[in-house]
């Protein structure tokens, strides 16, 4: 999974919001009759696909979604509508945002497997089957943060949007660890000669005793 590069007013190369590829920006001002040259307006235009984004006073208001990743492309269906609908909402209401990709996380955990009635023993279930250090810290952060979002605690997400932003983050690292990752390591394994796969079989077969 490549690192993600925020929109960020009069950044030069950022992923575009609008087509989701890292590339050139093109920086303007917007003028309107009988204005001068200090309007508070400026546009970014997509050197890929020429979309516009629309900033007022360094901040994208146009569209109105904060500059979050993409859901990853290995995200089960059943949670992307979610995900989606928090990416859009999280610039205005980011507890409400974190709220949403709570649930996401709820729904991705059966897809992993497990129950998905309580986050916190479905964790502590991963962990018995092996689950890395990185993952379960992954999941942690995205269990406590919107178990805040729902009921508040010591994390007040409203005054820390980035808290919130960066769930998203945490959730695309979780499907890339547990989902996309696997699946290439299967998708290559599949492809050695039938007399290799059976010779590792052969090899891992249980041995009976003598």
């Amino acid at each position: 999974m490549s690192k993600y590069y925020p929109p960020t007013f009069e950044e030069e190369q950022f992923h575009c919001i609008k087509c989701g590829v890292f590339a050139k920006q093109n920086w303007g001002s917007l003028i309107t009759r009988g204005q001068g040259s200090g309007t508070r307006f400026t546009y970014s235009r997509c050197n890929h696909c020429w979309e516009d984004c629309y900033w007022y006073e360094g901040r994208m208001i146009v569209p109105s979604e904060a500059p979050v990743p993409p859901p990853h492309q290995d995200l089960p269906e059943s949670c992307i509508a979610d995900y989606e609908e928090a990416r859009d909402i999280v610039a205005r209401s980011p507890k409400a945002g974190a709220a949403l990709l709570r649930l996401v996380l709820q729904k991705l955990m059966v897809e992993l497997g497990e129950k998905g009635k309580n986050i916190n023993d479905d964790i502590a279930s991963l962990v018995k089957k092996g689950l890395p250090i990185e993952v379960q810290q992954a999941l942690d952060y995205c269990r406590v943060v919107g178990n805040n979002s729902v009921h508040p605690g010591e994390i007040i997400i409203d005054d820390d949007p980035a808290i919130a932003q960066s769930l998203f983050e945490m959730i695309n690292f979780i499907v890339e660890v547990r989902i996309s990752q696997p699946k290439k390591v299967a998708e290559l394994y599949s492809i050695l000669p039938e007399g290799a796969l059976k010779a590792v079989a052969k090899r891992d077969a249980p041995k009976e005793s003598t």
